[in-house]
């Protein structure tokens, strides 16, 4: 670091420390004059935001990390920027206008040190330090903005999947899981966790894997089956896949797939028969008798 550049970061440091309340209104007042950089947010959140990324800021400068690693390596400034993006999140606004709001300090800061100096080439490099941290600052909050987003989708997705593939007690100690759609790696894995959780819950015996809704079977959608079937056997119950219908077993046919070690019958009517005398149990009442 030159000279000059210790300078005009001490000069900084001096600006942010006797002109915070300052910096804090004035940026305050620019998010809330400018339509979208709120968030929606009222001015008072905005001023506690404002106060603790001021206060973050001077700490990271004061910490004498270099200028380009004081925002992802300072851990109060960048924690205080997460939070920042996660609150606009919740409160709606978009990651666009999030990383605006905190690029808007930019302005604030240059308008503040130019107070402390007319000299020109401190102006200079004042704006390329705060250029610096500024729009680091920015791409932190928009990435942070992104990330949490994400990661909402994500789980809500795996919830949309667990509900789309409930787990079913049909009989005691017999567990059924009615798949529709398609069947991939990622619906397989919650189909396997949420099945063999059931399994251990309920000490099921035997497991339906119901395909009736699927609407083609290819090569992977069979090994996706077979894979679930293996982890049923691993925990020590029997597994029956019902639903082929002419269709699919011509499919599974032709494709080579070798199914012959798994039991499956037409319908799931025959499967829960089937998964009845599987477990010792009385034989299910016919039509006739249930109608008496």
């Amino acid at each position: 670091m030159t000279a000059t550049d210790s300078a005009v970061r001490e000069q900084l440091i001096s600006a942010l420390r006797d002109h915070d309340e300052d910096i804090a209104d004035k940026w305050v007042r620019l998010q809330t004059e400018q339509e979208g950089l709120g968030a929606g947010i009222g001015e008072d959140e905005l001023r506690v935001e404002a106060d603790g990324l001021i206060a973050a800021l001077l700490a990271g400068l004061e910490s004498g990390l270099p200028a380009g690693r004081i925002v992802s390596s300072h851990p109060e400034l960048r924690g205080t920027i997460t939070e920042l993006s996660l609150r606009r999140a919740r409160a709606g606004g978009t990651p666009t206008a999030t990383s605006l709001a905190v690029l808007s300090l930019k302005e604030v800061l240059l308008s503040i040190f130019q107070r402390t100096t007319r000299d020109a080439e401190e102006l200079f490099q004042a704006a390329l330090l705060i250029n610096r941290l500024v729009d680091t600052a920015g791409v932190l909050s928009f990435d942070t903005y992104v990330a949490s987003r994400e990661e909402i989708i994500s789980r809500q997705s795996r919830q949309l999947l667990e509900m789309s593939t409930p787990v079913v007690r049909l009989w005691r100690h017999v567990l059924a899981v009615p798949l529709i759609g398609t069947l991939d790696t990622a619906r397989t894995q919650v189909v396997m966790e949420s099945l063999l959780q059931a399994i251990q819950t309920h000490e099921a015996q035997v497991a339906i894997v119901d395909i009736t809704g699927v609407a083609a079977v290819d090569t992977s959608v069979a090994q996706h089956l077979m894979q679930t079937v293996a982890a049923v056997r691993l925990m020590g119950a029997d597994c029956v896949i019902s639903g082929i219908r002419p269709p699919i077993a011509q499919t599974i046919a032709q494709l080579g797939v070798d199914l012959s070690e798994i039991l499956t019958r037409a319908t799931l009517a025959d499967a829960l028969a089937e998964a009845v005398k599987i477990t010792g149990q009385p034989a299910l009442p016919t039509g006739d008798a249930v109608r008496r």
